[in-house]
C-alpha cells in the first residue's frame, strides 16, 4: 500500500458529502445540544432545529471529543497515510482545534493541525484544495501550502436576520458594535482575524442581500473564483441568480445548507456567500 497524505476537517467546513467522499476527506462531527439532546450535528433534523431556536429551546454547541479525532487519524494511518493534514474552524470561534491537537499527540505519524482562522466553505474550499494536491501525490509542504493559500484568499460574507443568536452563543465578536440597530436594519458580517466582524448595516432584507451580492462581486473582480452559497432556513435562489449575472468567471458554484452548528450561531434566515479565488 503506497503512502499518502490524508486530509481531515470538521463538519463546520460545510463540505457536501459527495465532495468529501470523492477526495477521501475525513470529516469529524462537531457536537450540537438542543434541549436535553446531544449528538453529532449531522444527526439533527434541520427543520426541527430551526423551530427549536424560534421557540426559545436552549441550543448550544461543543467541539468533538478528542477520541473522535483519534479514531479518524487512526483510520487514515491504517489506510496507509504517512502524515495527516487536519484543517479546522477558527480557534477563536471553537475549541475544535484544541481537541484535534490533543488527539494528534497519540498518533504515530505526523499530524499537522491548521487553525484556518475561518469557517464554512472558506474552510471547505481550502480542505478540498489540500485533498486534491494530496490525491495527486503531492508532498506534505505542497498540501499545506495549498490549504493555506486558499484560506488566505477566500472571503466569507454573511447575512443574518438578527444578531440575537450570535449574541446568545458568545460568538458575536467585533459585530457587537451592530447590536441595538432597529429591527428593519439587517447586519452584514464577515470572518476577519478569526472572529465574526461587521461589514455593513442595510435597511430591509432584500436590499441587504443585494448588497451582499455586490460585496461578493467586488471580491471576485475579474479573477476566476469558486463560489459557495450556504443557507440556514432561507431561500438562496435570487442570490444565486444575481451572482451568476454579476460574476463573469465562476469555476465551481456550490449551493447547499450550512452546517447545523453554524446555523445554531447565525440563526434562522441566515445566508452566506464564500468567494474563493482559484489558484
Amino acid at each position: 500500500m503506497s503512502a499518502h497524505i490524508a486530509v481531515v476537517t470538521d463538519s463546520t467546513s460545510c463540505l457536501p458529502g459527495n465532495l468529501a467522499t470523492q477526495w477521501g476527506i475525513g470529516v469529524v462531527q462537531v457536537q450540537l445540544h438542543v434541549g436535553d439532546q446531544t449528538d453529532d450535528e449531522h444527526r439533527f433534523d434541520r427543520n426541527r432545529l430551526v423551530e427549536a431556536m424560534r421557540t426559545g429551546t436552549p441550543v448550544s454547541t461543543s467541539p468533538p471529543d478528542p477520541g473522535a479525532f483519534f479514531w479518524t487519524y487512526q483510520d487514515a494511518v491504517a489506510a496507509g497515510a504517512s502524515a495527516v493534514v487536519s484543517l479546522h474552524i477558527s480557534g477563536r470561534l471553537s475549541d475544535t482545534v484544541l481537541a484535534a491537537r490533543e488527539a494528534a499527540q497519540q498518533i504515530r505519524v505526523p499530524v499537522h493541525i491548521l487553525d484556518s482562522g475561518t469557517s464554512s466553505m472558506s474552510l471547505g474550499f481550502a480542505v478540498v484544495s489540500a485533498a486534491r494536491v494530496a490525491g495527486a501525490g503531492g508532498q506534505l509542504d505542497r498540501v499545506l501550502d495549498a490549504a493555506e493559500r486558499r484560506v488566505r484568499g477566500s472571503t466569507e460574507l454573511i447575512y443574518v436576520d438578527t444578531l440575537e443568536y450570535l449574541r446568545r452563543s458568545g460568538r458575536i465578536g467585533a459585530a457587537q458594535s451592530l447590536l441595538g440597530s432597529a429591527f428593519s436594519i439587517k447586519p452584514l458580517l464577515t470572518v476577519r482575524n478569526g472572529e465574526v466582524s461587521p461589514l455593513a448595516r442595510v435597511p430591509g432584507a432584500r436590499r441587504a442581500l443585494g448588497r451582499l451580492v455586490d460585496l461578493a462581486a467586488n471580491a471576485a473582480g475579474d479573477q476566476q473564483v469558486d463560489l459557495a452559497v450556504t443557507r440556514f432556513g432561507s431561500d438562496e435562489r435570487e442570490v444565486v441568480r444575481r451572482l451568476k449575472e454579476r460574476i463573469p468567471n465562476i469555476g465551481d458554484l456550490l449551493v447547499g445548507d450550512a452546517s447545523t452548528v453554524i446555523g445554531a450561531h447565525i440563526g434562522p434566515g441566515a445566508l452566506s456567500i464564500t468567494v474563493s479565488p482559484v489558484n
